[in-house]
């Protein structure tokens, strides 16, 4: 399949269906600077700030939505991960999927990308994969990822980094002179909640050789992960997340969650039942300690990951095989924050829901909590969601159950330096959305109030929420 027309179909006006909103994005929107408050982006690749090698390095290796629509594509698995072709081989077999991806986000973001970064402007599709390979790999041979990132007016971005990370590459970014994004890390203590996994032990271990503290007990996890908290702290995070299927909220005690720890240690796999009982012990304590250093806390729920047994053991994780679960939300998270909340331990959070029929539980879940001193944010669309109609149908569920003019905006959850032009993307669907509210008469014709609601939503919202500056 190919496109006779190869010119660009992304014009000025892209997704903006008015003159109202072409006003508000050209006005308003195109010019804010962009936080990127959560991805994973390599930090050392950001600390070398060196060229990269070519433009499989930067936009297909890793890149699991791509190894997603070529495995759907019936593409050998060794033209998508393989080591024993060549780069153009590999770009080929993207080109030749790229029509076929007509109507996913993949296709728009693809020739965002090569817009806004290469200024190519044509279809990438076999005919012309060649001209598009050479000129990428040429334009590389001089971009920077800091390059990359001025270029798209980034001022700052949240890493996702483990709690046994040293954050080096960080230290080195923050130490340079050279023109860039400031860049800070991101608490993501998931390895710290597979209790029954087969290398639990050797984590806890790494964990207390970092902190240079004898795991024992409860107590003394407690303390390392503090230890942690206060070393991200100083090297400039205010920002932890955590990628769970379900919030853990069950009843615990501490002495309880104390002994499936000291009995995990003396060899004794624990329970389902006490291994829910620890991870909601250690899920709110970890939440009291984002309290007590002032950050902000993330909670991406919902996705089923490693489906396909066979690719993660070849491949490892995040590898493309994760799909949208259907585990129960609301009781559980309302329980956490409840928790939180009535101790007077409950900071500033922001909840993902990777399930669309979650979509009104999220949104009506941040009014139960929101006070004069905390806020509770539901998230921009995630991962299988942050495509057009999901980030559209977000935003108008927020808008009727919630505050639009507060919404905290656009991520990447990005592991690539290409991806930045999705803010772009959520940008031109936030003013088309009013836009076209503005114009059918369902709000007032006001641009200069408009026009500030949307800045404050590209930009200033967040940078109030988070406050990374304190």
């Amino acid at each position: 399949m190919e496109f006779k027309n190869t010119d660009a179909f992304i014009q000025e006006n892209f997704l903006l269906q008015n003159k109202t909103a072409e006003r508000l994005f050209f006005e308003n929107a195109i010019s804010m600077p962009i936080i990127d408050y959560h991805n994973h982006l390599p930090p050392d690749v950001i600390a070398a700030n060196q060229p990269f090698e070519g433009i499989n390095e930067i936009w297909l290796d890793g890149d699991h939505y791509k190894w997603r629509a070529m495995r759907s594509l019936g593409i050998p698995e060794k033209f998508i991960t393989g080591k024993d072709v060549s780069n153009k081989e590999k770009f080929d077999r993207w080109a030749y999927t790229v029509p076929f991806t007509a109507g996913n986000p993949l296709f728009h973001w693809t020739h965002l990308e090569l817009h806004r970064y290469f200024d190519i402007k044509t279809l990438l599709q076999p005919s012309t994969s060649s001209a598009i390979f050479e000129e990428t790999n040429r334009q590389l041979m001089d971009l920077t990822p800091k390059g990359l990132l001025n270029k798209m007016k980034v001022e700052m971005l949240c890493t996702t980094d483990d709690p046994i990370d040293d954050l080096s590459y960080h230290q080195v970014i923050a130490e340079s002179d050279e023109k860039g994004p400031e860049v800070l890390p991101g608490f993501r203590p998931d390895n710290i909640f597979g209790i029954e996994g087969d290398q639990y032990l050797d984590y806890v271990k790494a964990l207390g050789d970092v902190t240079e503290t004898e795991i024992q007990d409860l107590d003394s996890l407690l303390v390392a992960l503090k230890t942690r908290v206060n070393y991200f702290h100083q090297n400039g995070c205010r920002i932890s997340d955590h990628g769970l299927e379900f919030t853990h909220a069950v009843d615990f005690t501490h002495a309880e969650a104390n002994t499936v720890l000291k009995n995990r240690i003396g060899g004794i796999l624990p329970s389902v039942d006490e291994s829910n009982r620890f991870n909601s012990c250690l899920l709110y304590e970890l939440f009291v300690m984002y309290f007590d250093f002032g950050w902000t806390q993330q909670l991406h729920l919902g996705a089923l990951r490693g489906n396909n047994q066979k690719l993660k053991r070849q491949l490892g994780a995040d590898v493309g095989c994760d799909s949208i679960g259907d585990f129960d939300q609301a009781k559980n998270l309302s329980k956490l924050l409840g928790m939180l909340n009535e101790n007077n331990k409950l900071t500033n959070t922001i909840l993902y829901n990777l399930n669309p029929a979650m979509n009104e539980v999220f949104a009506t879940m941040p009014g139960n909590f929101n006070n004069d001193k905390v806020e509770i944010q539901w998230g921009t669309a995630w991962w299988f969601l942050d495509q057009k109609d999901g980030m559209e149908l977000q935003m108008k569920t927020l808008s009727n159950m919630g505050l639009l003019s507060k919404f905290i905006g656009m991520l990447t959850d990005s592991r690539s330096f290409l991806s930045f032009p999705r803010h772009e993307y959520f940008r031109r669907l936030l003013c088309n959305m009013i836009g076209n509210d503005i114009e059918n008469g369902l709000l007032p014709n006001d641009l200069v109030f408009f026009g500030k609601m949307v800045e404050n939503i590209c930009y200033n919202n967040l940078k109030e929420f988070i406050k990374y500056k304190n």
